[in-house]
């Protein structure tokens, strides 16, 4: 893949997006697929790794089959993923993955697959996508509406771009999101500690969510043979831990959550070293003022104890891209309020998950209720208008194509 060259930015555009990885590289790509001039910029080098859950629920997996991105996925060997097993103590429960909403598996790619799927898609619909550079300042006009931004490569060397909309899509300690001063609108109170890392020679059939007082596990099975295999504890006790070394808080807590599958790592082969994430409390800024938005985790972060993050990103892109389009800040406003009424209830749940104040009875009854909310998410999606995809079958007959304004 090329690199666009930060000499290549012009000097105006309709969208600039900064960030893109899911929720960035989502919105230019339906931004551009709209008609918009769009440039995204992102600090990090194209198709480099970062941290992820990389579970797609049922919304993400939608998303990619209506933007015509699925069999591109498929096609990396991300294996399709058709249960998921809640392990609560000694007891394990498994789901079928049912076929309906166009989605017959779920699937969990490495964040150096789905990036590059959906840059290269942003660049096929025409958007500009430039990587090492990065948002410096906001430019404001005499009202103080944002009307571009001065962007900066890893050199040092800098561009000022006009732009009628600047998008944060820069993750959850998101610089776009300080410079335009987006207030927090909601805080979650807990947050998990996570240790992962990517095993070889485990045989995993779909996904495994652990659950015992005090601590979490999880296996998902993601490509080239891998299974990313997850410790999550309360935070204050990783803090505590970490100073003794992260291989051994993490196998200390596979150890209580999911002993059989600590013992299954034994046969098994680490690929690098594992990553630990801190965690932060979640919390949902206002997504969007004159001439802002803010979208993915730069705008919502919740816990990624339910692995529901990418599939938000997805989900967020959509609606935010078609407020864009619109061009009125009553569909910007409209964008906010759909995130809101699909993301609270989430939000909620997802927090109380990560307090770890719960017993197992608690448990499921959180994850059935977690359920019911990701369902209710799958049928926002399922109302959205079909989007035209280049170079697919025609739509069916009914549907409409593009963005409205509705």
């Amino acid at each position: 893949m090329t690199t666009s060259s930060h000499s290549s930015i012009r000097r105006e555009y309709d969208a600039l997006v900064v960030g893109a990885r899911c929720a960035g590289a989502a919105t230019a790509m339906l931004l551009a697929r709209a008609g918009l001039r769009v440039l995204a910029v992102d600090r990090d080098r194209e198709g480099s790794d970062t941290i992820s859950t990389h579970a797609l629920m049922r919304g993400g997996v939608v998303q990619l089959v209506r933007w015509g991105l699925i069999d591109r996925l498929r096609a990396t060997g991300t294996p399709a993923v058709r249960s998921a097993t809640f392990h609560y103590g000694d007891e394990a429960l498994p789901f079928a993955v049912k076929p309906r909403d166009g989605v017959d598996a779920l699937y969990a790619p490495r964040r150096t697959v789905l990036d590059p799927i959906l840059v290269d898609a942003a660049r096929a619909a025409g958007a500009q996508v430039v990587h090492g550079a990065a948002l410096a300042e906001v430019v404001r006009g005499a009202s103080g509406r944002v009307e571009g931004a001065v962007i900066e490569t890893l050199d040092g060397a800098r561009a000022r771009v006009a732009a009628r909309i600047v998008i944060g899509a820069d993750g959850a300690r998101s610089r776009a999101a300080r410079l335009v001063s987006a207030p927090t609108e909601r805080a979650g109170r807990h947050a998990c500690g996570v240790v992962y890392g990517h095993w070889s020679g485990l045989e995993v059939e779909g996904y495994h969510w652990y659950y015992r007082p005090g601590v979490s596990a999880g296996a998902i099975p993601t490509g080239d043979g891998r299974t990313c295999v997850f410790a999550a504890l309360p935070r204050p006790r990783l803090l505590d831990a970490l100073p003794g070394g992260v291989d051994a808080v993490y196998r200390e807590v596979l150890a209580e959550a999911a002993p059989e599958l600590a013992a299954a790592l034994g046969s098994a082969r680490l690929d690098a070293r594992l990553q630990p994430f801190p965690g932060i409390p979640g919390f949902m800024r206002r997504a969007w003022g004159p001439g802002w938005a803010l979208v993915g985790d730069a705008g919502y972060f919740k816990d990624p104890i339910t692995a529901h993050g990418i599939t938000d990103a997805l989900r967020d892109a959509e609606l935010l891209a078609r407020a864009v389009a619109s061009g009125t800040e009553a569909a910007l406003a409209a964008y906010q309020a759909a995130r809101d009424a699909a993301s609270v209830e989430l939000f909620e749940v997802t927090d109380r998950i990560a307090s770890f104040e719960w017993d197992l009875e608690e448990a499921k009854g959180l994850h059935r209720l977690l359920a019911r909310h990701m369902a209710s998410e799958v049928e926002l999606l399922g109302a959205l208008d079909v989007v035209c995809v280049p170079g697919q079958p025609p739509l069916p007959s009914g549907a409409s194509c593009g963005y409205s304004s509705s």
